[in-house]
């Protein structure tokens, strides 16, 4: 693969650290600012929201710069909000410091989809999303256990410090191998983006990528109280749980990768959302005993983050066929609807956590996945009969 490939990743790896390793600290920060589990799972949330803020309408306003220069930009901020909440003297200050991340994540990974993308043969296209994105499951391995590690022994407030140092590394690795010569699309307007939202197709895609992770963030935001307050770990084993879910993530995220190639997207995650909706739903049954939560974690790694490249590789597919001058766009408001999902599911949890209790969750997010299932499905009867029958009154609307 390319050297800027492994640029990109290295940038994937510092956001997917400071995105996740706020899971396993939630009941540190809940208990250091004196805020409920419910408002501490806010922070989830609200980063989440700076995403979805972000990819679409920065992606937008930064389409002239050079691409190169833009990834370096976006690290010095994601460097700078992490610094920002290293300081931070109270929960507001990191509700500030999240949402000013979130901008620079929503981008990076909107533009880095495209460019991935561009770098290999077009038969390569989702495992070069999948390797850019394994950034992301390789702090799932690495990164936020030992995030969460750091804050459980040091405070919450040295795993942010960590995590801006993990920053400068990836803004010098796109600074060393990025070349300066990268694909430049022509600049997306605000009014390219309309075109994308009146395309139905691409609006599917993107509900089933925000009702697919919506399903899996209604559980996993709550983790890892529901690891210490039911299954009974002791909170310094939460780490060693959180490592184990994200080797199962790394390999998963491959896994899926190479079925998106193999099977084609649509196939792809009927298989994975379905796989999900079922481990989910073994989570309600299995939290109460250490050794069924492990093997569960286990498995909802395997499933949670494999649908990342099928989803980005049939969102681009499908806007390079209705809108082929805003696939930039269609591509980051993709990652927004990751992050509408993100936010929706963890906000949609604090609520059962308030009204229903903590597990609660799982089987609530098993339904919602069980939906997603049922609208990919649905896409795949669209895209074999488009002219026909429910297609043709979907394209009509």
């Amino acid at each position: 693969m390319p050297l800027a490939l492994w640029a990109l990743t290295l940038s994937a790896f510092a956001i997917g650290t400071t995105e996740f390793v706020i899971v396993g600290l939630i009941p540190t920060i809940s208990a250091s600012l004196q805020v409920s589990l419910p408002s501490a799972g806010l922070l989830v949330s609200l980063y989440a929201l700076g995403v979805a803020v972000g990819a679409p309408l920065l992606t937008a306003l930064t389409g002239r710069l050079p691409r190169k220069w833009l990834l370096i930009a976006l690290m010095a901020l994601f460097t700078v909000g992490n610094l920002v909440a290293w300081q931070a003297p109270g929960y507001q200050a990191l509700i500030a410091a999240r949402v000013l991340t979130g901008l620079a994540h929503g981008v990076f990974f909107s533009i880095g989809s495209t460019l991935a993308t561009s770098l290999v043969p077009k038969d390569k296209g989702a495992s070069a999303i999948a390797l850019m994105f394994s950034g992301l499951t390789v702090a799932l391995v690495t990164g936020v256990p030992l995030g969460t590690f750091i804050g459980q022994h040091f405070g919450w407030q040295a795993t942010f410090l960590a995590v801006s140092m993990l920053g400068v590394l990836a803004l010098l690795g796109s600074l060393i191998l990025v070349p300066s010569n990268l694909p430049q699309p022509a600049p997306a307007s605000l009014s390219s983006q309309l075109a994308v939202l009146a395309q139905p197709r691409l609006l599917l895609v993107y509900a089933m990528t925000a009702l697919g992770y919506g399903g899996s963030f209604t559980a996993f935001t709550f983790l890892a109280p529901m690891l210490e307050n039911v299954s009974g770990f002791a909170p310094g084993a939460v780490a060693l749980i959180m490592l184990l879910y994200g080797v199962s993530v790394a390999v998963g995220n491959i896994w899926g990768g190479r079925l998106a190639d193999r099977k084609g997207p649509v196939a792809a995650l009927k298989i994975i959302f379905a796989g999900l909706a079922l481990v989910l739903l073994a989570l309600t049954f299995t939290a109460g005993s250490k050794w069924l939560v492990a093997l569960t974690a286990l498995a909802w790694g395997a499933v949670a983050f494999g649908n990342v490249a099928g989803l980005q590789l049939y969102v681009v597919s499908q806007a390079k066929a209705r809108v082929p001058h805003a696939v930039d766009v269609a591509s980051g408001l993709n990652i927004a609807a990751f992050n509408v999902g993100i936010a929706g599911g963890a906000g949609l949890g604090g609520l059962v956590v308030e009204r229903l209790g903590l597990m609660a969750t799982p089987w609530v997010g098993a339904l919602i996945v069980l939906a997603t299932w049922l609208l990919t499905a649905w896409s795949g009867r669209l895209d074999a009969r488009p002219a026909s029958g429910m297609a043709a009154a979907v394209e009509r609307i």
